[in-house]
């Protein structure tokens, strides 16, 4: 049986039965100073006023040319925002904050090991050391505007500067996430067209420098068996002026640019002028079959849309601390750590290891040590820092105005813990839904505007107009209980512009399922397919189910995986839980579930009956687990996402594929002998 039958893919009609819940309202303190406190914005942004809305966000930068054309629909549904308009990113995230503050703090960079210092990277610096390496990609490398560059960089200070460095240029960047193998990194080489790779010599992760430079040559040497040669490697040093890594160099194609930099110091260089439909980077979004989608965001809308969504939403001042704690490799990075803040001129932190190393205090340390006061993270972070350290949070001296949820739906039961223990009380919560083509947020509360809602990302966005059909193009309306496929009626200038090299997927994928007229330019008959499933409760708050595959029929009935995991989570005792789907001969799929414990729980069959029947009593009876597992640990990536797809094929005794790439690989054959046994 291969994966994609276990996990089907058809309809999205999906029985909905996590129970609606109160609301939190924001404080009268945060509605003081907040950025948007006016509630006719739903009205100045509404679908009579689209396109011009979103003029608004562009205003909030800095254009070397005025457009003439908010929204050009001519090669729909390839969209083109703020035609005619010319705009350097680089020149809005550094230049236009040097007049008044050069000397505020724009990078914090966090080592993972506590005894290294902090390094705080004022906006002068940053401007500096941005100009010298962009004067060594232009002279040494010969890179120009519209080349392509493949970083592979970890969570340092080096990753914002060098795609700035790029985005100066009108190069155009590609990072790959660090975790990743070298043949990802090839993939990705092979896909965009790269001649040149910078990466750096090693990283911190969970105590442990590890040798990243060795990723470089595989990933060098597999592009070339596909057919892109990759000329320079340029190797940053963790340690500037110290090697620590044991793989070698490579002559005539390997450079340290810590080396290399000492030819550029001093140098400027004016930031490209660039027309704003033209490609900032390409970021790779994976998908369960095919390759890798090169999503392809343009400068002028894209940078428009994370800065007015940073402002907004984010509520980010310019004298605040903001603290993102995603990983740049992906989506979130880029827009809300780098481009968003940036632009906004404020002080964003960069964090280079793990959230619970060397303890659960690390991230409350960090906060209070740097006076954080909004925060950001996923619940993935949430869950495992729930977890190893529930009361961690009270023993430090920070206080959060704001805190942001993002990447996966978030149960009532974890969002309240974030609520009253990390928050303490006191800030408010957005709860976002967004993913990586869509470039920022599309459904959440306006903090000062909205009330919270656990379970809910809230309402759509000003000037963000989902529907929700169901598999025959029928729209289902708010509040009928039943979820379908969400989609987006209008475009927006976040979202990407097309899969790099492959317009036709582009189409396919994304618009052509509920498309009204193929040849039409009116963007009103081509609603994005966003593959999400969702329902609209009757106050206009959305929640997100999952995606559209992450379904079980059950005889029938179509459970999300999302439900059944939240409701093990009201169990006092359970930290993490993560449902697969397992073939059945009668009902053709039934769930199983696994579940972590919380400090001071040991496994005993009375948890795993009381998960089973609050499930139940949560859900119904259909949704009944088969087995709960319980476990010391889930497979996780380096960035902390349990593997649903490898509990999948243990618990459906398939192949679990290749392990290495995890981060607790161990955890595998664990489980699979505890199931074993079992059995």
């Amino acid at each position: 049986m291969s994966e994609k039958e276990v996990v089907e893919t058809s309809e999205a009609q999906i029985a909905v039965h996590w129970p609606e819940e109160g609301y939190y309202h924001p404080s009268a303190k945060f509605i003081s100073q907040a950025n948007m406190t006016d509630e006719k914005i739903y009205d100045r942004f509404s679908l009579e006023n689209f396109p011009n809305c979103f003029k608004d966000y562009a205003d909030l930068l800095d254009w070397d040319q005025y457009w003439h054309t908010i929204l050009d629909t001519s090669d729909a549904p390839c969209w083109k925002w703020f035609v005619g308009g010319r705009i350097n990113a680089s020149h809005n995230c550094i230049d236009r904050h040097l007049e008044k503050n050069k000397n505020k703090t724009a990078i914090h960079f966090v080592p993972e090991p506590e005894n290294e210092k902090i390094e705080h990277i004022t906006y002068q610096e940053l401007f500096v050391r941005v100009n010298e390496l962009a004067a060594l990609l232009q002279e040494f490398t010969g890179l120009k505007s519209g080349d392509r560059v493949t970083l592979h960089l970890p969570m340092t200070a080096e990753l914002p500067i060098t795609m700035l460095a790029c985005a100066r240029l009108g190069v155009i960047h590609s990072e790959v996430f660090g975790g990743f193998s070298g043949k990802a990194c090839a993939d990705r080489i092979v896909d965009s067209g790269s001649k040149v790779l910078i990466t750096m010599d090693a990283y911190y992760r969970g105590g442990k420098l590890l040798d990243h430079k060795e990723k470089a040559d595989i990933a060098a040497d597999l592009a070339e068996k596909d057919g892109q040669k990759v000329d320079q490697v340029l190797v940053w040093q963790r340690y500037p002026g110290k090697t620590s890594s044991p793989t070698l160099m490579q002559d005539g194609r390997d450079f340290f640019i810590n080396d290399v930099l000492n030819d550029f110091y001093g140098r400027r260089i004016d930031p490209v002028s660039l027309p704003a439909e033209a490609p900032l980077f390409l970021m790779y979004t994976s998908g369960t079959t095919g390759k890798p989608k090169g999503c392809q965001h343009s400068i002028g809308g894209y940078l428009a849309y994370v800065t007015g969504t940073s402002k907004y939403i984010q509520d980010i001042h310019r004298e605040d601390v903001y603290w993102c704690m995603a990983d740049i490799g992906w989506i979130t990075g880029h827009s809300y750590i780098v481009y968003g803040p940036l632009s906004l001129g404020a002080s964003t932190v960069v964090y280079e290891g793990i959230p619970t190393y060397p303890d659960a205090g690390r991230c409350w340390r960090i906060a209070q040590d740097l006076d954080v006061n909004i925060f950001h993270t996923a619940p993935t972070a949430i869950r495992a820092l729930r977890k190893v350290g529930p009361d961690e949070p009270n023993k430090y001296h920070y206080h959060f105005k704001h805190m942001t949820t993002v990447g996966e739906p978030i149960e009532p039961e974890v969002w309240k813990w974030y609520h009253k223990v990390v928050g303490k009380g006191e800030a408010i919560i957005v709860d976002t839904w967004w993913q990586t083509e869509t470039g920022g947020f599309l459904c959440s509360t306006l903090p000062a505007i909205d009330p919270m809602k656990p379970g809910s990302t809230g309402p759509a966005l000003p000037g963000i107009h989902p529907v929700i059909y169901d598999d025959d193009g029928n729209e289902l309306e708010s509040g009928v209980g039943k979820a379908g496929n969400i989609c987006i009626r209008n475009p927006w200038p976040g979202a990407f512009q097309t899969i790099w090299g492959d317009r036709d997927r582009y189409v396919k994928q994304y618009y052509e399922k509920y498309c009204k007229d193929s040849k039409s330019k009116d963007w009103r008959d081509w609603p994005y397919l966003t593959g999400d499933a969702a329902t609209q409760s009757a106050d206009r708050y959305y929640r997100i189910l999952g995606r559209i595959d992450d379904v079980i029929n059950v005889s029938g009935h179509r459970l999300g995986t999302k439900e059944l995991e939240s409701a093990a989570l009201v169990v006092p005792e359970v930290a993490e839980s993560a449902v697969v789907p397992v073939a059945d001969a009668i009902k053709g799929r039934v769930p199983e579930i696994y579940i972590s414990l919380k400090p001071g729980h040991e496994a005993d069959e009375d948890i795993a009956a009381k998960v089973s029947s609050t499930i139940i009593s949560e859900i119904g009876s259909i949704a009944k687990p088969r087995k709960v597992w319980i476990v010391a640990d889930m497979p996780k990536t380096r960035s902390g996402k349990i593997m649903r797809r490898v509990l999948a094929a243990i618990s459906n005794k398939q192949d679990v594929g290749d392990t290495m790439t995890l981060a607790n690989p161990e955890t595998v054959e664990s489980i699979q002998k505890m199931i074993d046994a079992s059995t």
